[in-house]
């Protein structure tokens, strides 16, 4: 599967109480062409990483409000887009409106990620954004049964960038992947409390010294 038809599948589907930032447009923070931007941001970030040896696919659980539904980019928010097009040479852009948002996981996330010095993927079990009956803009864990639509794709997205590791990101994620037969090196999901240790096994992962 190439990266274009990965992406446009995963924009076709569509489930009660998820957001697909992939097809759907927010009515109060979208652009017009909103859907069209996050889609091209994905893909190429998935195009440049089938140019090289990818070490790493870090896999968190889904996106949340504030990062990846926003950006298209899993475990990426507004403020990290300019980091995401210099750490690999690519031109993401905005797709809503007004200030940039920030997501306090992603700026723990790439600030270890702009320190490790091999191509790492991001991704999610459940690539979209899943929110409570009636309210959009929350995050809440996806169910087995939604995870289970993007089997198919997270097999496909392996064998396309056939990565030497799979990093999870939190438990949910781990188990995840545990129960498809996929062997993962587990970390901390540094939210709630979890930064340091977060931060302590990536730095152990790629053996790097921690800065101060």
């Amino acid at each position: 599967m190439t990266p274009r038809r990965f992406v446009d599948a995963l924009s076709q589907v569509q489930l009660d109480s998820v957001f697909n930032p992939y097809s759907d447009r927010c009515e109060l923070c979208d652009r017009a062409d909103a859907p069209q931007r996050r889609r091209a941001n994905l893909r190429n970030f998935l195009e440049s990483m089938t140019e090289v040896e990818v070490d790493s696919i870090w896999i968190a659980r889904d996106l949340g409000y504030r990062g990846g539904r926003r950006t298209g980019v899993p475990l990426t928010d507004e403020i990290h887009l300019e980091i995401l097009g210099r750490i690999y040479g690519l031109a993401p852009s905005r797709a809503t409106k007004g200030p940039a948002v920030a997501e306090r996981t992603a700026a723990i996330i790439w600030r270890v990620l702009a320190e490790v010095k091999q191509p790492v993927f991001l991704w999610n079990v459940f690539p979209l954004h899943p929110f409570e009956p009636g309210e959009p803009m929350s995050n809440r864990c996806h169910t087995r049964a939604e995870r289970e639509a993007f089997s198919d794709l997270l097999v496909a997205l392996l064998e396309m960038l056939q990565p030497k590791r799979l990093v999870a990101i939190g438990r949910d994620s781990q188990q995840a992947l545990t129960d498809r037969g996929l062997e993962c090196h587990p970390v901390r999901h540094p939210s709630y409390g979890g930064q340091t240790e977060f931060i302590d096994g990536m730095y152990s992962l790629y053996e790097m010294d921690e800065q101060t």
